[in-house]
């Protein structure tokens, strides 16, 4: 599935709203804390930001399918947001496998939930694969979305609503 407009994606996004699935924060706001962790971390960075913001899209179009969330998102979203955009989140979940390889404390502070899609999206990386993810063209990019979706499931936290979003969606679909 092909998101077309940035009403349609703010349409998909809104339906996750009330849909934790299996974290402690509903889909929605993880989301609008990760973009907004991304705006304070990299304020120059409005692709990155929005990669933040719809992350998770493949999670709300596919329920129950975490091995497959990122690649079904970033198809999902890369003929309305972008080839960088999509990158970043087809790769989000890589990120995860890296750093769990890369920093041994790293997997203590995951979720309960995202320790279970841990194994489901490949677990730790080889040695070849490391390398490969280093040198990849979004190495840094990717490394800071996978940090910010980690820290973004805090209960209560106060972040801009969905329409703060709505200026750069539109600056970046155009």
């Amino acid at each position: 599935m092909s998101i077309s407009s940035v009403d349609a994606l703010l349409d998909v996004l809104g339906r996750g709203a009330g849909d934790t699935d299996g974290e402690v924060l509903d889909l929605l706001a993880h989301g609008l804390q990760c973009a907004e962790l991304l705006a304070e971390a990299a304020p120059e960075d409005p692709e990155l930001q929005i990669a933040g913001l719809v992350h998770d899209v493949g999670t709300v179009l596919e329920p129950g399918e975490p091995a497959t969330h990122a690649t079904t998102g970033a198809a999902a979203v890369a003929p309305l947001l972008g080839e960088r955009v999509a990158a970043l989140v087809a790769g989000h979940d890589h990120a995860k496998r890296y750093l769990v390889t890369a920093d041994p404390a790293y997997r203590s502070r995951l979720s309960e939930f995202s320790v279970i899609t841990l194994g489901l999206q490949g677990g730790e990386m080889g040695e070849s694969e490391r390398t490969e993810f280093e040198a990849g063209e979004h190495f840094d990019a990717l490394v800071a979305l996978r940090r910010a979706d980690d820290a973004a499931k805090v209960p209560g936290r106060e972040v801009p609503g969905l329409d703060a979003w709505r200026t750069t969606l539109d600056r970046l679909t155009k």
